[in-house]
C-alpha cells in the first residue's frame, strides 16, 4: 500500500473538553486503524497561533524570490513550513469551533500564512475577472466543526449567520482541495438531549466517511 500523508490543523483554544478536537482524535484512529503506515502531521495553531501577516510581510510575499532580502526571508520562514506541510498532504483535515459565527483568529491566520501568491496560487490579469489560479490540486479537506447554536445549513433557523464552513469551503481550492467533507456537531450551549444526539451522529458520520475516504483514496489524492 503507498504511504499517503495526513496533515491534522487544531483551532481551538481549547485543549480540554474540545468536540473539535475530540473528532480530530477520532478520525486519526480511524484513519491508523485502516491505513497504519500513513504520515500524520500535526498542526495546532489553537496551542500555538501563527502570527498575523502584517505589511511587512506582505512586501516580503509580492517580492520576487530571487529579490528577497534576508530579513524577508526571515519573514516568510514560518509560512514556508505551513505551506510546505499543506504540498505534502494528501488529506488535510481542520478540526475547529465557530466563533462568533466564523473561524477562530488563530485559524485566519493560518490560513493566511498558507495560502500566498506564486505558492499556492498565481495571478495573472489576461485571464479577466478571475486572475487568480491554485496551483496545487488533488488533495481532500475534512472539517470537523463544533458550534455552540444550531440550523446553519441552507433552511436551517440560523441560515446565512454560520460563515465558518462557507470561508473554509471557498478558500480550500487554494488548498489544492478538490473533495470537502464537512462532518459538525452542534446545540453545544444547549447542553441538551439535542446536543447529545449531535455529538453521536457526528461520530457515526465521522466513522463513515473515513470508511469511504479511505475506499476511494486514489480518486483524491494528488496525481
Amino acid at each position: 500500500m503507498e504511504q499517503k500523508s495526513v496533515l491534522i490543523v487544531e483551532a481551538s483554544a481549547r485543549q480540554d473538553g474540545s468536540l473539535s478536537r475530540m473528532l480530530a482524535s477520532r478520525f486519526e484512529h480511524y484513519w491508523k486503524q485502516g491505513r497504519p503506515h500513513d504520515a500524520v502531521v500535526h498542526r495546532d495553531v489553537g496551542k500555538a497561533p501563527p502570527a498575523a501577516i502584517n505589511e511587512t510581510w506582505l512586501a516580503a510575499a509580492f517580492t520576487p524570490a530571487e529579490h528577497r532580502s534576508a530579513e524577508q526571508e526571515r519573514q516568510l520562514s514560518l509560512s514556508d513550513v505551513l505551506i510546505a506541510e499543506v504540498r505534502d498532504a494528501d488529506i488535510i483535515v481542520i478540526s475547529t469551533p465557530m466563533y462568533n459565527y466564523g473561524m477562530p483568529a488563530a485559524l485566519k491566520a493560518w490560513v493566511d500564512q498558507v495560502v500566498r501568491i506564486n505558492e499556492t496560487f498565481d495571478f495573472d490579469l489576461a485571464r479577466g475577472d478571475f486572475p487568480l489560479r491554485p496551483t496545487l490540486n488533488g488533495k481532500c479537506l475534512v472539517a470537523l466543526t463544533a458550534c455552540g447554536e444550531f440550523g446553519f445549513e441552507q433552511g436551517g433557523i440560523n441560515e446565512g449567520s454560520g460563515h465558518l464552513v462557507p470561508h473554509l469551503q471557498t478558500v480550500s481550492k487554494y488548498l489544492g482541495v478538490e473533495q470537502f467533507i464537512h462532518v459538525g456537531i452542534e446545540f453545544q450551549e444547549f447542553k441538551d438531549a439535542r446536543h447529545d444526539a449531535s455529538i453521536r451522529h457526528a461520530v457515526e458520520m465521522l466513522e463513515r466517511n473515513v470508511e469511504r475516504l479511505m475506499q476511494s483514496l486514489n480518486a483524491c489524492v494528488q496525481p
